[in-house]
């Protein structure tokens, strides 16, 4: 089965993957887009796994402070290396973390970092940082989109902290 280029591009636009896992993709899906699509989601998701337990102690500090000055948010987020915390991809997954955290008001990362009996379990989608629905898409969760960039950076990814400050509190 052959592929087409402009199928290609249409799947590489949609998932940010490279050229060749579009290319594998859709052969595999027979040419299906959205078949593709959940293919490349499931690989990503594979591939954050396995680095999961890679070391990351490079990254950024990413500060943002809302038009009017009366909330600011700064969030720390690690990679494994320099050259990847220099990247398009990286810099803006950690502005929109901020955005994120500066809009949502999460109090943690991750339900691992809820001591136990504090919150209740539906709590913990609108207290977790990385649980809530992701402000810019909310089909998809802030855990989600890390993983996406996991996958197109190809090092693990983690937000290691972050603080919110609004006036008045």
């Amino acid at each position: 089965m052959q592929v087409s280029t402009t199928a290609i591009k249409d799947l590489r636009e949609k998932t940010g993957a490279g050229v060749m896992d579009c290319k594998k993709a859709l052969l595999e899906a027979e040419g299906d887009l959205e078949k593709a699509i959940e293919i490349i989601n499931q690989r990503g998701i594979a591939l954050a796994r396995k680095k999961a337990e890679r070391v990351a102690d490079q990254g950024v500090i990413e500060a943002y402070v809302h038009p009017g000055a009366r909330i600011g948010v700064l969030v720390e987020v690690n990679c494994e290396t320099d050259f990847v915390a220099r990247t398009d991809e990286f810099k803006e997954l950690a502005h929109n973390l901020a955005l994120q955290i500066a809009a949502m008001c999460p109090q943690f990362i991750s339900a691992e970092d809820i001591a136990e009996g504090t919150e209740t379990h539906a709590d913990a989608k609108t207290a977790c940082l990385l649980l809530q629905p992701y402000i810019k898409d909310p089909e998809k969760t802030v855990q989600d989109i890390v993983t996406e960039t996991i996958s197109k950076v190809g090092e693990n990814i983690k937000v290691r902290r972050f603080i919110r400050f609004e006036l008045g509190y």
